[in-house]
């Protein structure tokens, strides 16, 4: 079991990462377009999962913008960046902060996919959410690279993620 923490305070997390070396489990989550998006939508990509809680936090908003400016170049990879909110509030995100290079996915009806990725937050504030991860899936649909960000308010460790993609 993953161990995390919000601010210090423990929190229990639902299972684990999936490991490198494994196929990528499959999802279904919500595009801005109110359309389902499985891991084969983006088949033959590179696929960056940012995985937040919620973009209304200031720690996901500067994940997001940072991918979105550090992977935006990349034809051969596309940033899903997963969290709890609606669609409709993360494509207004978007739209106001002008990111182009990422796509927001809700778990609006994929809530199963924080079990299979192993960042459901099981207790405390942010019950039923996900806690901060990132998975990176080769064009194969192999974990090439994870990291579950031990204190939730931190940022992920950028440089990790893209030199993954980049392998």
């Amino acid at each position: 079991m993953a161990k995390v923490t919000l601010k210090g305070a423990p929190v229990k997390v639902s299972g684990d990462l999936p490991k490198v070396g494994d196929a990528a489990p499959d999802f279904r989550l919500v595009g801005a377009d109110l359309k389902d998006v499985t891991l084969a939508t983006h088949a033959g990509k590179t696929r960056i999962l940012n995985i937040v809680p919620s973009l209304d936090t200031s720690t996901c908003a500067t994940s997001t913008k940072k991918f979105n400016e550090l992977a935006g170049d990349r034809k051969d990879c596309v940033v899903l960046v997963v969290s709890a909110d609606l669609p409709f509030a993360m494509k207004r995100f978007c739209a106001t902060e002008g990111l182009e290079h990422v796509v927001p996915l809700s778990m609006m009806r994929g809530r199963g996919f924080a079990k299979e990725y192993g960042t459901l937050i099981e207790d405390g504030p942010l019950e039923g959410i996900c806690t901060r991860a990132v998975v990176v899936i080769d064009p194969a649909g192999k974990v090439v690279h994870t990291e579950l960000v031990p204190e939730i308010v931190d940022e992920p460790d950028y440089d990790a993620a893209l030199d993954a993609a980049r392998a």
